[in-house]
């Protein structure tokens, strides 16, 4: 790439799904093969399996602009739910599921990959009843891609805060807006990545995992943001999976519109302040606590700052590079996620809604199941 030319800024997403009886509203630990043989052969592949059988991933393609990514994913959204609901099930874009149980061996989908992982993990992947959402961002220099990676993870805790959507955990309320990044902590190599001074660095690191048969790939790193090993791109994985389409459409516009700013800084020799891992991490716990119901510490002022003024100030700070890749009204849609709430703020609510018209624990996270079923296909 010449020194003078743009990056594409390219964009994919893939959003993970847990898969729910539509009757008894419980995780369907071994949904039929045909389901998901139909799925991937009427989305051209763009829907794979995942480690458990009861999920499944949806992918969309290389995508030129925010606006084509959102047809994409509500035409996949669309076909996923259609599909299911032949076989009276129903997919729930959600981080995880409000009171399934996790079985001593769970039936994890018949693949080595996932088989190695199975092996690996141990009782930790016994737990991974969790999805996620994925947003690739085109960089095809691999210099570049380290450099952003490095200042990204600032944001991190901002974006993961309006993603959340895990704070049940089998059948109870874990006090947490995401509770899927505490069970993920049970893997190797998660959380932010460290910083590196050059791809070099960073291949000189890896390369001693792969050379000791350790990892395959950057695969087998599940970091915050991480190069893929598959794709020119720069992966920010942190998210907890959005219910609402909107609300993962604008997660998207807003990571990609944050690498171009940092890409526009880096092109006037200038960089976003590198501030101490220690204070970004509180940062990521707060927002995995609190969700967007937490101050973050501003680490420019050396204090807590409200979440909405913090997302003022980063809207401000992008919309130069939304406008320009043509998904301003996208990365504003955050001001109707705050004011409404993330999915965890909404199931929450669900639950006491149903609790104050006197259902039981039981009924009550039954329809917060019934909540995300419906809203995950609410598409337009």
């Amino acid at each position: 790439m010449g020194a003078n030319v743009e990056p594409a800024f390219s964009l994919g997403l893939e959003e993970e799904y847990l898969l729910v009886d539509l009757a008894t509203r419980d995780l369907i630990a071994d949904p039929p093969a045909e389901l998901l043989q139909r799925c991937i052969a009427e989305t051209d592949g763009r829907v794979s399996p995942e480690f458990l059988r009861s999920q499944l991933e949806v992918k969309t393609s290389v995508c030129a602009s925010v606006a084509g990514m959102r047809r994409e994913l509500a035409t996949l959204r669309r076909m996923v739910c259609n599909i299911a609901a032949e076989y009276g099930i129903a997919p729930i874009a959600a981080s995880t599921h409000p009171f399934a149980r996790p079985v001593k061996r769970p039936p994890h989908t018949d693949h080595e990959r996932y088989a190695d992982i199975a092996r690996e993990v141990q009782g930790g992947a016994r737990r991974m009843i969790i999805c996620g959402m994925h947003v690739h961002v085109g960089l095809d220099d691999d210099e570049l891609r380290i450099a952003v990676m490095n200042q990204l993870k600032y944001f991190v805790p901002h974006l993961l805060a309006m993603s959340c959507s895990s704070p049940f955990w089998e059948g109870d309320d874990m006090g947490m807006q995401s509770f899927r990044l505490m069970l993920l902590s049970s893997l190797p190599r998660t959380g932010l990545p460290e910083p590196f001074e050059s791809y070099g660095e960073f291949r000189r690191q890896l390369d001693q995992l792969v050379r000791n048969g350790l990892i395959e790939d950057t695969t087998k790193i599940w970091w915050d943001i991480r190069p893929s090993s598959r794709y020119p791109t720069l992966e920010t994985r942190v998210f907890d999976c959005c219910t609402h389409l909107d609300d993962a459409v604008c997660l998207a516009a807003l990571n990609l519109s944050l690498v171009r700013m940092l890409y526009r800084l880096r092109r006037e020799n200038k960089m976003w302040r590198p501030y101490a891992h220690m204070l970004i991490a509180e940062n990521r716990w707060r927002a995995m606590r609190f969700g967007t119901d937490a101050s973050l510490l501003d680490l420019a002022r050396g204090e807590l700052v409200p979440f909405p003024e913090l997302l003022e100030e980063l809207l401000a700070l992008i919309r130069e590079d939304a406008e320009a890749l043509g998904c301003l009204a996208e990365t504003e849609h955050a001001r109707t996620l705050l004011k409404r709430g993330t999915s965890a703020h909404q199931q929450m609510d669900v639950y006491q809604a149903a609790r104050d018209q006197g259902a039981t624990d039981g009924e009550a996270l039954s329809a917060v199941v019934g909540w995300l079923a419906k809203t995950t296909c609410e598409v337009g």
